[in-house]
């Protein structure tokens, strides 16, 4: 390496690329954008004690408190397990992946408990209050509003309530951890679950178990996909989806391990995962992960912008021509797949003109009792295949701009603290947060991505993993597991 790197120095061309790089990057940090956006003003980590919501949670707490109080609850819960909040928000996050919804939904009710009884048994405790929570909490509030416009009310009820549940454990999650300790046993909870996922799907491609759609392949263009892995998730793109969450988790994992056993088995966890995407052969998982590592390395060190295109070429040169093929077939209209999708954004768009402001509410039921009339060439579909499309379905403009602008608050709290990031183990998890949310987002161009309520799920705790990492130098090192 040490040859390599003085074989590099001694290159013209190597060194008028740094200065080039460098130059760049002067202009860049000294932009007025870039400052303006990298300094925000008004974010603590704590609630502001003037809010509407300080007020009424302190009213609720301080109730709460004084009937604990009265009713000597103490001495039942002292030493429980059940304090340990943390602990049970590990459960649902860790389970996710490998449980039926109801199962994760009944575990996030028990962490949501936990938190409150928490709360109430330390007038000491604060909220934790983190850029995205408002936004988190309003978009919770606006998706509730939607559901209740819904034209099928009925049908709308469940997914509605569902999702919003499942929206809100982000804040709960937040609150849950409250040292380094604990937040990085959850996250190596998350690789060794998308490992087991991801093991299980390997068998299932290679003794050919588990359900199959025709739908899932066109195969006039394909004849030698036979199998596409799905594993726990039912369904190979969000198998797909749920692999662009975990994979940087588990590259920065091994990226910070300080033994040789961590990277041993860290590097078999992201191996998994790695084989287990590209047997989804899901076009639009491998270009959200590509996505995820451009983002991954380019935040990590820019200069690694430049080994991006042998990389391609590699991955051309190396890969299998069944992988190559279905890659190149993006955006070929002739593959039935794609223009499956075009039809269908193109129906949602003209459905949108006449419910953009309220939506038609969520569930497959009420999107298919308005849908149909919009629809090109009488294709049926249960949501629109594009996660911004659906979510202006489901809740209308409102919802999506507070979506949008929940996105924004995030990735720029996540480059805020990149930007002011020492710790290299924190800030390989920050870098990995910003990665796989991007990557995440350029799949769900694609697809519905919250259409599988346990993906829903953990994009949600992924956000919040990722508000707790931006302040993981903040953490105290341990603090009673």
């Amino acid at each position: 390496m040490e040859r390599a790197k003085n074989m590099l120095n001694a290159s013209f061309l190597w060194r008028w690329l740094m200065a080039l790089c460098g130059w760049c990057g002067e202009q860049w940090r000294g932009s007025a954008i870039v400052r303006w956006f990298l300094h925000p003003a008004g974010w603590g980590p704590e609630l502001s004690e003037g809010s509407v919501f300080y007020k009424l949670w302190s009213a609720v707490r301080g109730a709460l408190c004084r009937l604990y109080e009265l009713l000597h609850l103490e001495w039942l819960f002292k030493g429980s397990v059940f304090t340990n909040t943390w602990f049970w928000c590990l459960l649902p996050v860790m389970s996710a992946p490998l449980v039926p919804t109801m199962a994760v939904l009944g575990m996030t009710a028990v962490s949501c408990c936990s938190l409150l009884l928490a709360l109430v048994r330390s007038r000491e405790r604060k909220l934790v209050w983190t850029p995205v929570n408002r936004y988190i909490i309003l978009y919770a509030a606006v998706y509730m509003a939607g559901t209740l416009f819904s034209v099928n009310l009925r049908a709308s009820l469940k997914p509605g309530l569902l999702s919003a549940a499942f929206i809100l454990f982000a804040v709960v999650l937040i609150n849950a951890v409250d040292s380094r300790a604990q937040l990085d046993a959850i996250l190596t909870a998350m690789v060794l679950a998308a490992a087991t996922v991801s093991a299980w799907g390997i068998l299932q491609y290679l003794f050919r178990f588990g359900y199959q759609s025709e739908a899932w392949v066109d195969s006039d263009m394909f004849s030698t996909i036979q199998f596409r892995v799905a594993s726990t998730l039912n369904n190979p793109n969000m198998l797909g989806q749920y692999l662009i969450l975990a994979i940087p988790i588990g590259g920065a994992k091994l990226l910070s391990a300080k033994s040789w056993t961590g990277r041993a088995f860290y590097l078999v966890c992201c191996a998994l995962m790695c084989l287990c995407m590209i047997l989804t052969f899901s076009r639009g998982a491998w270009l959200g992960l590509l996505f995820a590592g451009a983002v991954f390395f380019i935040l990590l060190s820019p200069r690694l912008m430049l080994l991006i295109p042998p990389a391609l070429a590699l991955m051309w040169f190396t890969l299998p021509k069944t992988v190559i093929d279905r890659f190149a077939s993006i955006g070929n209209l002739a593959d039935a797949s794609t223009a499956y999708r075009v039809h269908i954004w193109m129906g949602t768009l003209d459905m949108l003109k006449d419910y953009w402001l309220c939506g038609i509410g969520p569930g497959a039921e009420a999107f298919n009792m308005v849908y149909p009339a919009y629809s090109y060439n009488g294709i049926d579909a249960p949501h629109s295949h594009n996660l911004f499309l659906q979510i202006t379905c489901d809740a209308g403009a409102a919802a999506l701009a507070v979506f949008l602008i929940l996105l924004f608050v995030y990735f720029r709290m996540m480059c805020v603290s990149l930007s002011r990031e020492k710790d290299w183990s924190s800030r390989l998890n920050q870098v990995a947060f910003t990665g796989g949310a991007a990557g995440f987002l350029v799949q769900a161009m694609t697809d519905y991505s919250f259409y599988n309520y346990r993906v829903l799920f953990l994009f949600w705790v992924f956000l919040a993993l990722g508000a707790l990492c931006a302040r993981r130098s903040e953490l105290p090192e341990r603090r009673g597991l």
